[in-house]
Parts: C-alpha cells; sequence; structure tokens
C-alpha cells in the first residue's frame, strides 16, 4: 500500500482481515458476524494503543507522509474566492510558495504557504516545497501589501527547509529569510502562522513570525532534521529515530515549550485519512485564533508579537538565578 507507515503496518493487516471476512459473508452462506465484532473491538483497541501513544519518529513519519494535505487543498476547503498571486517582481515566480488574496468568513485575508507535490512531477515542479529567495521575496512582497491594506495574514508552514542550492545562494538565500524575519516583526495586522507537515529550519521560520502559532498534532517543527541532527552528534543519520526523541520537535513538546499557541488535534491516523475532516477542525482554532487578534490595535498587535518572541526560552530557574520575579 503506497503510504504505509511501519507503526502502522500492525493495524493495516487487522483492517485487511475484517475487511475479507466481510466480503465472505456477502459471498457465502456463513453467518461470520460474532467473529467480526470481536476483530473490530480488537481494531479499536488496536487504533487506541498506537495512535494514542505515539513516539516522536512516528510523528515525523506521519508529517511526511505523501498523502499529507497541502497549503493548496487547505485553502480550498477553509477560503473562498481565492486569487492567488505570483512573482517577487525581482526575479521571477518560485511554486513552492503560494500566496493571494482571499475570504475567510466572508473577510478579506492573505494567505501565504509552502506548496509541496503530491507525485515526482509536481514534487519537481514545486522543487519538493522547498522555496528559493524569490518564494520568500513573493510572500514578502503579499504581506506587505496585506499590511498596507489592513488584511489578516495567514501562514501555512510545510517545508524540509529552504533551497540549499548554489543559485538560491547565489541569489540571496540567506538575505531573503533574514528579511522576511524583520518585516515580519513589525506588521501591524494579525498573522497566524499554522505548521501543517514539517517545519524545518529558517526556510520554515521565514513564515513563521506571526501573534499564534499552532501545529497539528502529527506536524514537527525544528531547526534541522532529525536525520541532520544525527549526523552531527553520532556521525550517522541512522540515528535519526533516537535523535527526534531528544530534539523535542512535536507538537506536545513544543506546546509545552510555549513556542506553539494550540495543537489541533488530527484525525485519527493522521490529516491524510480525512482532509474534510481535518479542515473543520482547523476552522475552529483559526476562527478562534483571528477573532482574538482582531480585537486589539495595531501597537498591541506588534507589542503582542514581540513579547511573544522575548519569553521563548525564558524559564523560572533562570530567572530565579537572576533574581528577576
Amino acid at each position: 500500500m503506497v503510504g504505509e507507515l511501519e507503526f502502522e503496518k500492525p493495524v493495516i493487516e487487522l483492517r485487511k482481515k475484517i475487511a475479507e471476512l466481510k466480503e465472505f459473508t456477502m459471498n457465502a452462506d456463513v453467518d461470520l458476524s460474532s467473529e467480526i465484532e470481536k476483530l473490530e473491538a480488537r481494531l479499536e483497541k488496536l487504533e487506541a494503543d498506537i495512535y494514542d501513544h505515539m513516539k516522536p519518529w512516528d510523528r515525523v513519519q506521519i508529517a511526511r507522509h505523501p498523502g499529507r494535505p497541502t497549503t493548496l487543498e487547505y485553502i480550498s476547503l477553509l477560503f473562498t474566492d481565492f486569487f492567488e498571486c505570483h512573482g517577487d517582481r525581482t526575479y521571477g515566480d518560485d511554486e513552492a510558495i503560494v500566496g493571494g488574496i482571499a475570504k475567510y468568513r466572508g473577510l478579506p485575508v492573505t494567505v501565504i504557504g509552502h506548496q509541496r507535490g503530491k507525485d515526482t512531477k509536481e514534487n519537481i515542479r514545486r522543487n519538493f516545497g522547498m522555496p528559493h529567495p524569490e518564494g520568500y521575496r513573493k510572500a514578502l512582497r503579499l504581506m506587505k501589501q496585506a499590511d498596507k491594506f489592513r488584511r489578516p495574514i495567514i501562514c501555512f508552514i510545510d517545508t524540509k527547509g529552504a533551497y540549499p542550492g548554489k543559485a538560491a545562494e547565489e541569489r540571496g538565500q540567506s538575505e531573503a529569510i533574514a528579511r522576511n524575519l524583520f518585516e515580519m516583526a513589525s506588521l501591524k495586522v494579525p498573522v497566524i502562522c499554522i505548521v501543517i507537515g514539517e517545519g524545518g529550519s529558517g526556510g520554515a521560520l521565514a513564515l513563521g513570525v506571526g501573534n499564534h502559532i499552532h501545529m497539528l498534532e502529527n506536524s514537527t517543527y525544528s531547526v534541522i532534521s532529525p536525520e541532520g541532527a544525527a549526523a552531527i552528534l553520532w556521525k550517522d543519520a541512522g540515528q535519526a529515530k533516537r535523535a527526534a526523541e531528544s530534539m523535542k520537535i512535536t507538537a506536545p513538546d513544543l506546546k509545552e515549550l510555549g513556542i506553539v499557541d494550540e495543537i489541533i488535534p488530527e484525525v485519527k491516523g493522521g490529516a491524510h485519512k480525512d482532509v474534510k475532516a481535518q479542515a473543520e477542525k482547523m476552522d475552529t482554532i483559526l476562527h478562534k485564533s483571528l477573532k482574538e487578534l482582531r480585537s486589539l490595535s495595531e501597537e498591541k498587535l506588534v507589542s503582542h508579537r514581540y513579547d511573544k518572541y522575548k519569553s521563548i526560552g525564558e524559564h523560572s530557574v533562570i530567572k530565579e538565578f537572576i533574581g528577576v520575579n
């Protein structure tokens, strides 16, 4: 099965067995209802055991699932009248980032997000969701336009990281990311960021300076991939599972550390299992978040964003040591 994850195999095999018994019952004059009921009860328990107690590496695998919903899929389900804008007005159009104007429950907003593909052809077209500098400059152009016309900004984060190729560096990759961080900090409109898949390094941060940062339950957000961290720490990328355990890159970890504001629950097994139901769960958090931020003045929005990032990394033990209440 395409996209089958290792830790899910017991669940998938049991589902297949139940389906086979049901098909056999339909085609033969045999009553297997009691056996099927027992297997379904067993399946329910097995799903609870697996999906309610996932390890960090399990969540990494779900975040990378080839069928995981993308920015454009969420845009089609959450917004109306989406008008995509192209180009950075300097070099070209980067399809690894999509953005434009839309309406959210009738309210004009600007929507921006990383966009990867669902198959090899589209992934090549989208550069596997890894933006070049022109992608970040396009995003910034749309943000400044939103700031001018007082439209809230909603960013979807889903990238392994910014593209590290020679051409990207020649066109100012680092400067483009740094510029976005600088400019986003001073935007006078609500900025909401949602991590929907992988949030990798500066490539994710360039769309991640928001008043509120939310994460889907099985997404990840980190300075480096588990494979990259393992290669640095233990000189062995094969230790990625071990690295994922210690890096604190999952939504529950980041919520506890104060980096994430809300964890958006996922449908059982991951967002790819039911995209429409997942969008409904996201809509609840997004509506609440936008309502809260729209009540703040421009000055409050900027200071709120500043205070949020200033507080990240503060711990009571440190404050106690330096004598701060």
